[in-house]
Order: structure tokens, then sequence, then C-alpha cells
């Protein structure tokens, strides 16, 4: 299993950076190349909301990404340190701006899943993490 790790201060200028790493790193794995584009965009995704959710918590620590390759499979994780309210948790006083991150929120965890067939969200009060999964194909062997 390689792994390859990205670190990068919550802004969105980086955001780009990580989609391409990410999409270099896939096409090494072996994901399809037909599928890429879903890649960088799921990936862009994941980590604007990840810088955003960062940036409206306060939360100075960098945004993570994990780029995994494994046996048959290639996987991202986006990981951010912003706390994360349980559903249908206290909003009191939060009011509209609270209800249109929430909203912003959804709709981008919404792209991710249409992007992609496997995906996992895992939130808490330490932050959140989404993994995202692509079948890779089999390494071509050189012809004798």
């Amino acid at each position: 299993m390689a792994t390859v790790e990205l670190r990068f201060s919550a802004l969105p200028e980086h955001v780009r950076t990580a989609r391409l790493v990410a999409a270099a790193v896939a096409r090494r794995a072996g994901v399809d190349e037909a599928v890429l584009d879903e890649v960088r965009l799921a990936v862009g995704e994941a980590c604007s909301r990840a810088v955003g959710l960062h940036q409206n918590s306060g939360v100075t620590a960098p945004v993570k990404v994990a780029l995994i390759e494994e046996e048959k499979q290639f996987s991202i994780e986006v990981g951010d340190e912003a706390p994360h309210a349980a559903p249908g948790g206290d909003t009191s006083g939060a009011g509209q701006e609270a209800d249109a991150e929430v909203e912003e929120d959804e709709m981008g965890l919404a792209v991710i899943s249409g992007l992609v067939d496997d995906v996992e969200v895992s939130t808490g009060r330490n932050g959140g993490l989404i993994r995202m999964t692509w079948p890779t194909a089999p390494p071509a062997t050189a012809l004798a």
C-alpha cells in the first residue's frame, strides 16, 4: 500500500494544487483515464468544503489529504478539523447564516456523491473525513 499525504493551509488557492496532485497519483495508481475528471472534481469539492469549514470555524490547522493506493482500488481521504454539530444539533443564535452554511455543505456532499460511487462521510466534534474510493485496473504487463 502506497500513500501520498498533502497538508495545506485552508485557503481556496491551494485546492487546485490538491486536485492536480490527486489526478496525477490516481493516474499512476491505475484509475481509468475516463474517470480522472470525476476524481479531480470530487477532490476539488471535498477540499473546498474542508477549506470553507476551517475558515467559517476559525480553525488554523491545515486541511489533510491522503491519496491511498491499495490492491485493486485507489482512495482519497480529505480531512478537516472543524467541529461538526450532531444532526439536528443546537443552532440557537446561529440564524440564517448557519442555515446557508449547512445547505452549502449538504450541496457539496451531494455533488461528491454524484461523482463517486463509493463515498464515506464521518463527522464529529473534532473534525470530519470524506473517503472516496475508485477501482483500479491491474498494472499492464510487458509483452515478451
